[in-house]
């Protein structure tokens, strides 16, 4: 199954979890440039579920909209610093955030593919790092699949609830 119905799939999951757990999510995203969030706002009854979404695409965005502390953008700190951000930001239950390299050139000293992302819920920010293959689009749109996987996978586990 490709790549985008998959995510369809994760976000339908998702909203049902969120509708039945009353929670609300929102994300902060760099490389992929809104794609998680237009993902996010296309599933069942979002209206009830999603708070909202930035796009912080610069490092000066970063800091300055979501507090994040100087140095590299594109790593598990910053990730972190941009789910707890997004999360003052929307005052949502979960958020999820995605910072990488989309490409075609490096950055930082760092591949095409490389993204941290990091979903946070009441007490506890789980990150993971992915090396992605591709051109920008694959790779943009396998960071939305993958960053979904882990909030989906994880649910529980943020929200401190029982499975």
């Amino acid at each position: 199954m490709p790549t985008e119905q998959r995510t369809v799939d994760l976000v339908t999951r998702l909203a049902d979890r969120l509708r039945t757990s009353s929670r609300s999510v929102a994300a902060a995203e760099s490389l992929t440039g809104g794609m998680l969030t237009g993902y996010l706002a296309t599933g069942p009854e979002a209206s009830a579920w999603l708070q909202g979404g930035i796009v912080a695409y610069t490092p000066q965005v970063k800091q300055h909209v979501l507090g994040l502390s100087p140095g590299p953008v594109v790593s598990e700190r910053a990730a972190q610093e941009m789910a707890s951000g997004c999360s003052a930001l929307f005052g949502a239950d979960l958020t999820l955030a995605l910072t990488g390299v989309g490409g075609p050139d490096r950055q930082d000293g760092l591949e095409p593919g490389t993204v941290w992302m990091a979903a946070r819920g009441p007490g506890t920010i789980l990150t993971q790092l992915e090396q992605l293959a591709g051109d920008p689009a694959s790779i943009c749109e396998q960071a939305c699949f993958c960053g979904l996987s882990l909030l989906v996978d994880n649910f529980d586990r943020l929200t401190n609830s029982q499975p």
